[in-house]
């Protein structure tokens, strides 16, 4: 697998709700985020070979738009995905080999900003990327939103400016 392309799809999770009482970890979708995480996910199965792994924040509203959109792939709920960094994000794909095998060629990591924008445009090198991508992505990264970036390189070798970033989508 090492000359093939591994793909990693970025996705802030869809829009939530804002209970009284609830504490943010707990919140989860708001209506308009239930019908927009199942496009999100007919937006993957449309424009991404499948899914073979997901790691997945362990907030509410990022478990709700994972179950929402449909991708049965592996899961991992993660932790420390929750209020990270894009440095934390990025030591958990470095380790996807050591959770899901080596044959993981599609990675969806579902997460939160502002984290997500700053993962991808953190980790895409600006002369292979997609410009109009990039510009739309720094702009604004709002629920709903998967950045796609890819790269050759193995998934413990994924660094900041080694991969590109080939499209960005906001699920409407």
């Amino acid at each position: 697998m090492s000359d093939r392309y591994r793909t990693l799809l970025l996705l802030r999770h869809a829009k939530s709700d804002y209970p009284d009482g609830v504490p943010d970890h707990d919140r989860p979708l708001a209506p308009r985020g239930i019908r927009e995480a199942a496009l999100v996910g007919d937006w993957i199965r449309a424009n991404a070979d499948g899914v073979n792994a997901v790691l997945c924040s362990t907030a509410t509203r990022t478990r709700q738009t994972l179950e929402r959109t449909g991708i049965t792939a592996a899961v991992e709920f993660v932790d420390r995905i929750y209020d990270a960094t894009p440095g934390v994000v990025i030591e958990e794909i470095n380790g996807v080999q050591s959770r899901f095998g080596d044959e993981v060629s599609t990675l969806l990591v579902v997460g939160h900003e502002p984290v997500m924008s700053s993962l991808a445009l953190g980790l895409a090198d600006e002369e292979s990327s997609n410009g109009t991508a990039a510009q739309q992505l720094s702009a604004k990264f709002p629920t709903s939103s998967i950045a796609v970036l890819r790269s050759t390189a193995p998934w413990d070798q994924w660094a900041l400016r080694g991969a590109e970033l080939v499209d960005f989508h906001t699920a409407r």
